[in-house]
């Protein structure tokens, strides 16, 4: 269905969100990825209790995706970025789009 035909009341069913990174969901080997966290310049890592960790990790596929974690919860749960995804939050958060509204 085209954007017009959506707009214009055509099916007004939402088309079906694509994951790329389905095939390497189960795939990703994190037992030898290098958390990181990155922080200001001057602030104490043990200082913040809700730093989040990254990890540059490569597949098999030739892509390396990057791996975020909340580092008070180091086997909760870990986002997986593909390279594309990854520019784009990093751009978002540069430009205050995840900033606290108050």
């Amino acid at each position: 269905m085209s954007q017009e035909q959506y707009a214009a009341g055509g099916d007004n069913t939402e088309p079906e969100p694509f994951d790329d990174k389905a095939h390497i969901r189960d795939e990703i080997d994190l037992s030898n990825a290098e958390w990181q966290r990155p922080l200001p310049e001057g602030v104490d890592p043990d200082e913040l209790e809700d730093a989040v960790e990254i990890a540059f990790v490569p597949h098999t596929d030739g892509v390396t995706y990057v791996a975020m974690r909340q580092a008070s919860e180091p086997d909760g749960t870990i986002l997986v970025f593909t390279p594309s995804e990854w520019e784009a939050f990093v751009l978002g958060a540069k430009d205050g789009e995840f900033d606290e509204p108050w």
